[in-house]
């Protein structure tokens, strides 16, 4: 499905004859004798005051040995598109970083900035805002990527930090472009109902047994139809610095009025387990300080720690591993890729994604992390029709 554009500058277009006519050691005026023009429309052409017809573009290729596409070209981007905003609009801010991406029907367009510090700072921008319509819940971005790139994003949402080391294995193999959006379980679903993410990154745990289950899962997920594919299993646990193992080596230490918590937002499989442990422990919410301090994603929790602003948290030992500090297993988990069944079957760049993490360099990176088991990697656990 096309993506309708709004408004196209003519101003897009990149000029390089100059650059291929000196080359070529030739002057304007003996250029324009070739190609049958004359001098000043050769100038005209070069600072983009004029635009050449196709004829005019094809003497010009032959005259200079080159393709017209290697004279004249799109900028990326440029486009003005419009779509449905996602998240609270950035106040006092002339200009605001997007990301957009196609989920279905639907143009999505989401802040780049003040989601995450790694979205933020390793991303660039699909495009700019320009403008906003019917009070906020839509905008126009002039894009700065190349309209069909928008087409080829895959958008998953979770909470693995993996997913951004999945994202540039999939970049290096093929045009596709993972867009790793870090939010909660919880959040994870409620976007993947509302058709604004391709897949749902979950890690789901039964809280009698401790034992990952899909009950749950299909609760949530209602009546869509989904496959959920086996990413990893992974270790959770506390995230400590080294200097802190001696004062916390279990849940129960984190009682203790001198260990200060960072914690994960309601509706993380984090906060779950976490809870859990506190309850077997016989350890109320409020004996815990900082239990209300929250952060959004395990790398938060892990940069929160490494700071010295807080003594523990709950989170994946990769999270400790690239903050390099300290950590106590808690609990193996499965990670699981949640796919509707009409993007399982219709996209091309999820095909590619499951191609991409059973490969064997994707797979030994990621237990190079820590803390990750790629035995049962690409396997499907559930699938309703």
């Amino acid at each position: 499905m096309a993506i309708p554009v709004i408004e196209t500058s003519d101003s897009q277009v990149e000029n390089h004859l100059r650059e291929r006519r000196q080359a070529a050691g030739l002057s304007q005026k003996q250029l324009g004798d070739m190609a049958g023009i004359t001098r000043q429309a050769v100038a005209a052409v070069e600072t983009g005051q004029y635009s050449p017809a196709t004829s005019v573009a094809l003497q010009l290729a032959r005259v200079l040995h080159c393709r017209v596409e290697d004279l004249f070209s799109l900028k990326a981007g440029g486009d003005i598109v419009e779509g449905e905003w996602l998240g609270p609009f950035p106040k006092g801010v002339d200009k605001v970083r997007a990301r957009v991406s196609r989920v279905g029907s639907r143009l999505l367009v989401r802040p780049l900035d003040g989601a995450d510090e790694l979205t933020s700072l390793s991303a660039s921008a699909d495009g700019l805002i320009v403008d906003t319509k019917r009070g906020k819940s839509r905008v126009r971005v002039r894009l700065l990527k190349d309209i069909e790139t928008l087409r080829r994003q895959v958008v998953i949402g979770g909470c693995d930090p993996a997913m951004f080391l999945a994202a540039e294995h999939l970049r290096r193999l093929a045009k596709e472009t993972l867009i790793p959006c870090l939010m909660s379980n919880a959040s994870a679903i409620a976007a993947l109902k509302r058709g604004e993410v391709h897949a749902a990154g979950v890690h789901l745990v039964d809280e009698g047994s401790g034992a990952w289950n899909l009950p749950p899962l299909r609760h949530g997920l209602g009546e869509l139809n989904c496959t959920v594919v086996t990413f990893a299993h992974w270790e959770e646990g506390l995230i400590l610095r080294h200097d802190d193992q001696r004062t916390v080596r279990a849940v129960a230490d984190l009682a203790r009025p001198t260990v200060r918590l960072i914690n994960r937002e309601r509706g993380s499989g984090a906060r779950l387990l976490l809870d859990r442990e506190l309850r077997s422990a016989g350890i109320l919410s409020t004996q815990v300080n900082g239990y209300g301090d929250e952060v959004s994603s395990h790398l938060e929790v892990a940069a929160r720690v490494k700071s010295g602003f807080a003594d523990a948290g709950i989170g994946v030992r990769a999270a400790a591993t690239i903050f390099g500090l300290a950590f106590v297993p808690l609990q193996r988990e499965r990670y699981g890729l949640v796919i509707p069944k009409i993007h399982y079957e219709s996209m091309h760049g999820l095909r590619t994604l499951l191609d991409v993490i059973v490969g064997r360099g994707f797979r030994d990176e990621l237990e190079a992390l820590g803390g990750y088991d790629t035995r049962d990697t690409g396997k499907i656990v559930e699938r309703r029709a």
